[in-house]
């Protein structure tokens, strides 16, 4: 039958918090209690009586507790079929009695190796006995609830306490599926730890990620969007809004940019659609943010900004000046946050440290592909001057930072900048000429002279055009990861023209 009360419990926890008002429920309904170790002195701690698992297998914990639950009196008890005869009879003629509900919170695994343990330590908190009593329980939903965490014990204290102590085959499908959900993410965190720097890694793409979070939409309004990851570990969310999808994008793209400044002097980015509009950096954070909205002010309207000091008053006065979706920072100043929390819908976000995946995935066709992520940043010490000119101490400044933002715009890319300022930058082109031609443009149309400028190319130049182009708008510097089979044509338009131009070696698409 679909309603089936609980008359027999198994409790295996490993954190014991929030499990005592369960625990109550159980009593009040004449549930018998089975447990080991810990959780038995706990559940005995709350006045209930306890059957020892040991007890009803006749068998004790052995190896350091290693092996206490892996018995046929335990699994027999949970994935016996109470509607088959024969299943029934075998159950009374080995005296299993029915456990009709099982409550296990796993070792923590994932905490271990987040802490830094060693693989001695990590190795005992891969848990046995506890995933495979989620998995029998599971799998015997018809008869047998599951509980597979500690953040289920208050719905399921509810859930016995409205329904008399019993369960319906609903509410038993839909615990057996959280179950699933979390032996699946458990069983990917320990392949993800063993196939470290093993041929096993490229073989096979395990990915989990929790909690869920539902956005607003996706995209657009017509597609729904949900975020997977723990936003938490990230940020702390001061004012604002949820975040939407949109939101999140540009925020990834912003705290990617913002790495590249994370140390030296203050520094602002202002993104727009996963795209720089402005970037500086100067003495004071509020300079650095006056200098990056001129690179923009039109783009920056609703966009994304970062810093990468804390807010102090003066910046958080100018930056109100200003509509824009989203600020990050490491920290706010007390007296910065009032006029910030000015607009309700403001979202104000202080970035904690946090190390970012090595593996980047997304959805492709009908699969996924996974790349390293792109950590490599190249400094003057990589530049490899091919022209007649070598660059000035200033423009190797330029180049430099240049080339940390052209690293993170979309390809298509050509970024022009002077030391400590982003000029103008065209994005996403089809052409490397219609690229250029688009930063050109837009600097000269925010009032930028590009005299002396540098420019930065996240490919090679397959012909000298776009160094001729340059050359006539007055930028004086470039640098390219070179490896066409024409570089030499653009390093003689660059002799011709007194430019001097570095080689990286190092290509930065981003498709």
């Amino acid at each position: 039958m679909s309603s089936r009360p609980i008359r027999a419990a198994l409790l295996s926890v490993y954190h014991k918090d929030r499990l005592a008002p369960l625990v109550q429920v159980l009593r009040q309904h004449g549930v018998r209690l089975y447990s080991t170790g810990g959780t038995q002195k706990f559940l005995e701690e709350e006045g209930a009586a306890v059957t020892a698992v040991e007890d009803l297998t006749g068998f004790p914990e052995v190896f350091g507790g290693r092996v206490k639950t892996l018995h046929p009196k335990v699994f027999g008890g949970i994935l016996h079929r109470r509607h088959d005869e024969g299943d029934l009879v075998q159950a009374e003629q080995h005296g299993i009695p029915p456990i009709d509900l099982v409550v296990v919170d796993l070792y923590p695994f994932e905490e271990t190796v987040a802490s830094g343990a060693d693989e001695t330590d990590v190795i005992e908190k891969i848990d046995i006995g506890g995933i495979s009593l989620l998995r029998a329980a599971a799998k015997n939903y018809r008869d047998v609830l599951v509980v597979s965490g500690r953040d289920q014990y208050a719905a399921v204290t509810e859930l016995l306490t409205t329904k008399s102590g019993a369960t319906d085959l609903d509410d038993r499908r839909h615990y057996a599926a959280a179950a699933f959900a979390t032996t699946s993410h458990y069983d990917t965190e320990i392949f993800g730890y063993l196939s470290q720097d093993t041929a096993v890694a490229g073989t096979a793409l395990r990915l989990s990620a929790q909690p869920a979070t539902p956005l607003r939409y996706g995209e657009n309004p017509h597609q729904a969007g949900t975020f997977y990851g723990n936003l938490a570990a990230l940020f702390d969310q001061l004012h604002g809004k949820q975040l939407s999808y949109n939101n999140l994008v540009d925020v990834d793209a912003a705290v990617a940019l913002m790495t590249e400044f994370a140390d030296g002097d203050p520094a602002c980015a202002i993104l727009k659609h996963t795209n720089a509009c402005g970037v500086a950096q100067a003495t004071t954070l509020r300079d650095a943010y006056r200098q990056a909205l001129s690179c923009d002010p039109v783009s920056a309207f609703g966009g994304v900004i970062i810093v990468n000091k804390e807010v102090d008053a003066a910046t958080a006065a100018e930056l109100n000046q200003l509509f824009f979706e989203v600020l990050i920072a490491p920290g706010f100043a007390a007296d910065a946050l009032p006029p910030l929390q000015s607009r309700k819908n403001r979202i104000l976000l202080r970035q904690k440290p946090v190390q970012f995946p090595a593996k980047q995935v997304k959805t492709l066709l009908n699969g996924l592909i996974e790349q390293d992520a792109d950590r490599q940043t190249e400094t003057a010490a990589d530049f490899r001057t091919v022209t007649q000119s070598a660059p000035t101490a200033e423009e190797l400044a330029a180049l430099e930072f240049a080339g940390k933002i052209c690293k993170h715009t979309k390809s298509n890319t050509i970024v022009l900048a002077r030391a400590g300022q982003l000029l103008a930058s065209g994005v996403g082109q089809t052409s490397r000429v219609d690229a250029l031609r688009q930063a050109i443009e837009k600097a000269r149309s925010f009032g930028f002279d590009l005299h002396g400028a540098v420019m930065a190319s996240d490919a090679f130049f397959p012909f000298p055009d776009c160094v001729e182009i340059a050359g006539a708008a007055g930028i004086r510097a470039v640098v390219q990861p070179g490896g066409s089979i024409k570089d030499a044509d653009s390093i003689k338009a660059c002799d011709e023209l007194g430019m001097a131009m570095v080689l990286t070696g190092v290509r930065h698409f981003k498709h």
